[in-house]
């Protein structure tokens, strides 16, 4: 009995020390390594059982052809969006060149925006476009539950496929653990092609959990998109347990649609492996888009994910916000932010900018929840003004700064979003948008409390403060 404990053990310490071997030859950020190695040795077997299902390092670059990768992004939207008389003022050049030279994302003018901030409103418009569909309906979506209003769009879009229409559905298979794959064959026995983005089947499950599809994007007859932190469930009509959701959607007509329809198609390719280019797919803008030629809406659709090059969307947050000269208004359900990110705000707020960050009052996720308060307190102290949302669950993710640039997407501000999901914004240039968006910033501001309203900030329990310092260490596993 001895020996098998002695062997028991060895092969323990083997395993650990090849594990924290391959964290360390990852190159992963020094906080991430830290916390990987930190778990692998004062848990036993917890530690392994979390590195085996959340921290392998499996790169997307296994399952994606890089030279058809290539083909693909070569046949770029923008080929077909003819922009003349494009200009584009100096104030926010850099940062529409940033996400070029990085994301080959370019801007397009000309575009109507409609912005929704409840489910009824969203989800109304889209059963509305989905009727009106002629040619194609392409849904991506991290969550597609199979509740009654998922069961509802489901019938909508069985719907036109009888007539015709080409339906094409790309779900995350981790974000919908819970729907019963009847409710896709039901889709797929109609003729919609459906996929889930990198299936969960067991031992594979272990290399995935990283790697999600978060995002959140639809186009309709590539005239329509939409864009935002919606997915597709109820709880954004009814609520849930955490009370009235609240998140923000936008519907886009004009060029910017071009963005959005080259972002599903781009991932339609990783699912499918199908390559699609067809001018159909882009269509002219159409001629009733009404937009303000003196100031037209500049949008520019962005992506990010763990394997690309630079973290798209995260530098573009910290460029607008060492760039901010009077304000930086941000919304976020989670808030675990990378240390660029952090330092940023805090350099902001010590510059005199008004720095604003929403948060709910109760979250979704009591680990995360606990793990966010050490980053709140500390971008309090630098002047970072935290107000928290208690009309139910605030899930929207936006930024509106200096009445110039302002985003809305899929994008939170934590690790999570900016190193290990596939998250898409879309990226607003001009004042008529950011102020539209500053307004609903400033709604919600009167479902808020100040968050020095909530809690005594400098005397917070001794034990309190120590188990969220111990949790901000597991924060970049989070």
């Amino acid at each position: 009995m001895v020996y098998l404990h002695g062997l028991f053990l060895v092969a323990y310490v083997a395993v650990i020390i090849a594990m924290m071997v391959t964290v360390l030859m990852d190159h992963r950020q020094p906080s991430k390594t830290m916390a990987w190695l930190l778990v692998l040795a004062f848990l036993p077997l917890v530690g392994i059982v979390l590195y085996i299902f959340f921290g392998q390092n499996v790169r997307r670059e296994r399952y994606v052809s890089k030279r058809s990768l290539d083909q693909l992004s070569k046949r770029q939207a923008w080929v077909y969006a003819e922009q003349k008389n494009f200009k584009i003022k100096e104030e926010y050049r850099d940062l529409i060149h940033l996400f070029y030279n990085q994301n080959g994302a370019l801007p397009f003018k000309d575009n109507e925006v409609e912005i929704y901030t409840t489910g009824y409103e969203f989800f109304g418009s889209l059963l509305q476009q989905i009727g009106m569909a002629q040619q194609s309906i392409h849904i991506e979506s991290y969550i597609f539950s199979g509740d009654e209003l998922g069961s509802l769009i489901a019938d909508a879009l069985i719907d036109k496929a009888r007539q015709g229409v080409e339906v094409r559905i790309i779900y995350d298979d981790v974000g919908c653990w819970n729907v019963h794959n009847s409710f896709y064959e039901r889709m797929r026995n109609e003729g919609i092609e459906v996929h889930a983005f990198f299936p969960v089947k067991f031992p594979a499950f272990t290399s995935k959990m990283n790697y999600r599809d978060h995002r959140k994007l639809i186009v309709i007859d590539g005239e329509v998109a939409f864009i935002g932190g919606m997915n597709i469930a109820t709880r954004y009509v009814k609520g849930n347990s955490q009370g009235p959701w609240r998140d923000t959607h936008l519907m886009i007509r004009g060029g910017g649609v071009y963005g959005v329809q080259h972002a599903f198609l781009l991932d339609w390719y990783f699912v499918d492996r199908t390559l699609i280019s067809d001018r159909a797919y882009y269509p002219p803008i159409p001629a009733d888009v009404k937009f303000n030629p003196e100031e037209p809406i500049l949008a520019q659709v962005v992506m990010s994910s763990p394997i690309a090059t630079w973290p798209d969307i995260e530098q573009g947050y910290v460029r607008i916000l060492l760039q901010a000269k009077k304000y930086v208004y941000l919304e976020s359900p989670y808030f675990i932010p990378s240390e660029p990110v952090l330092f940023a705000l805090r350099v902001a707020a010590l510059a005199g900018v008004d720095v604003r960050l929403m948060i709910p009052y109760q979250t979704d996720s009591k680990l995360v929840g606990w793990a966010s308060r050490s980053f709140v307190f500390e971008t309090l102290e630098a002047g970072v003004k935290v107000e928290l949302y208690k009309k139910g669950f605030n899930h929207t993710k936006m930024l509106v700064c200096d009445d110039i640039i302002s985003t809305c997407g899929s994008t939170n501000l934590d690790l999570r979003s900016f190193e290990n999901n596939f998250e898409s914004n879309v990226f607003f240039y001009g004042e008529s948008m950011a102020r539209r968006l500053k307004k609903v910033f400033h709604d919600d501001e009167r479902d808020c409390i100040r968050i020095e309203d909530a809690y005594e900030v400098e005397q917070q329990p001794f034990l309190l403060r120590l188990w969220e310092s111990i949790i901000r260490l597991l924060s970049p596993l989070l």
